[in-house]
């Protein structure tokens, strides 16, 4: 009797667990964000304190925030600033935080959105990549491998990835 009982609630527990993880939907939800094409151009000379870094969020799920970034061993600062065009006048803007629509994709480049690097540790060097740590609302902080491109780059440089599978270059946060 005893062991009838303990085996029907081992079922029922086991029963309350299958429940609850079905309520809670994916794992996390980061598990529909990437990062894709993270770039940067090299620096224009050795004593280049600063620069910048450029790439794609596509997000196949809810609505998330952008609340900052992190490039350790790379950068003092990193800062989410936007190019923008006043009366004529083009500056940088300090940005807070990037909304990235439910189903949409958000595009960091030059003359637009973009990561200031702030008292690089070293100037950026073609060929090179270094990390980036996005962090974000919902998705939490997301790892991205930065490559860096020519003084001139406008996108990543994917001519030594073959066959385009899987690219170690993207972050995604599954």
């Amino acid at each position: 009797m005893i062991m009838l009982i303990s085996a029907r609630l081992s079922r029922l527990a086991l029963l309350a667990v299958v429940f609850a993880v079905s309520l809670a939907g994916p794992a996390s939800a980061h598990e529909s964000l990437m990062v894709e094409h993270a770039f940067a151009r090299a620096s224009a000379t050795p004593a280049a304190k600063a620069g910048a870094a450029y790439f794609t969020i596509v997000n196949h799920g809810h609505t998330d925030q952008l609340l900052g970034v992190r490039a350790d061993g790379v950068a003092k600062k990193a800062i989410l600033h936007e190019s923008v065009t006043v009366d004529g006048i083009a500056k940088m803007e300090h940005r807070h935080n990037v909304s990235i629509p439910m189903h949409g994709t958000v595009v960091f480049k030059p003359g637009g959105l973009h990561v200031m690097l702030m008292g690089l540790q070293a100037p950026l060097k073609e060929g090179d990549t270094f990390p980036l740590t996005l962090a974000f609302e919902k998705a939490g902080d997301v790892d991205v491998q930065v490559h860096v491109g020519g003084i001139a780059a406008d996108g990543a440089d994917h001519s030594n990835h073959g066959d385009h599978g899987e690219h170690s270059g993207h972050g995604t946060t599954d």
